[in-house]
């Protein structure tokens, strides 16, 4: 089976996500590179109740091999549907990943524009993996506020690999694996601007503000993207 025929990707709406116990990933260009690499990132991704296509390299990709129309829900969207579901509900979020100081710095921007909303963090430690102990007192922070969505932003695919092999350990309802977009909405990492977002260009974005970091994402990343695509679809045209 063709790589991306793996993978369920979420074509509805945000507003249709049912009140309960959910793994919500995402996947684009990069994590789609890392997952061949990767067995526990590709079982965590399979597994998701939830895998929404981040990224437009995904959506033209689903559009070229299926002939297929999906739309684009970058983990900043749901973000921002999340944090409005639960301030309406007077619910709680919880924060976990990134440092203290980022932590603090979405506390307080989140309580200012979520008025009815509990705003609840943890910073683990910075390290490739944690022990018994670090997942456990993770764990119990989270259980201990029972939260109506768990953002969990640790980057991929350690994200993703922690939540999945949690997941049943966790009590929160919604568990979003957003990565990035923790340091977006402290303001420590300035996302593109709308228009560039909209026409698919937020990657060049990235790419431009952070050259050293990004080049081998986007650059080789994306070139090995496109090839895996085009492999794929010329050989279901061979078949």
């Amino acid at each position: 089976m063709a790589m991306l025929q793996q993978f369920t990707l979420f074509n509805g709406v945000l507003e249709e996500l049912p009140p309960s116990k959910r793994l919500i990933t995402t996947l684009n260009a990069h994590s789609f590179n890392r997952v061949k690499r990767d067995p526990a990132f590709h079982e965590a991704l399979q597994a998701s109740d939830l895998l929404l296509p981040d990224g437009i390299s995904v959506v033209w990709a689903v559009r070229l091999l299926y002939g297929k129309k999906i739309k684009k829900i970058a983990g900043d969207d749901l973000f921002h549907f999340e944090m409005q579901r639960v301030n309406r509900k007077k619910g709680k979020c919880f924060f976990l990943g990134s440092s203290e100081k980022t932590l603090g710095m979405i506390e307080e921007r989140a309580r200012r524009e979520f008025p009815d909303l509990q705003v609840y963090s943890y910073s683990p430690p910075y390290k490739s993996e944690f022990t018994e102990g670090e997942n456990r007192a993770m764990i119990e922070a989270v259980n201990q506020i029972e939260p109506d969505v768990l953002f969990v932003g640790m980057t991929a695919p350690k994200q993703e690999k922690w939540a999945h092999t949690h997941f049943n350990r966790l009590k929160a309802e919604h568990i979003c694996c957003i990565g990035a977009v923790f340091d977006f909405y402290a303001g420590t990492v300035q996302r593109a601007p709308a228009w560039m977002i909209s026409v698919g260009m937020e990657w060049s974005y990235r790419l431009i503000r952070e050259p050293r970091r990004m080049w081998k994402r986007y650059l080789i990343g994306n070139t090995l993207f496109v090839l895996e695509i085009l492999k794929e679809k010329f050989n279901g045209q061979q078949k």
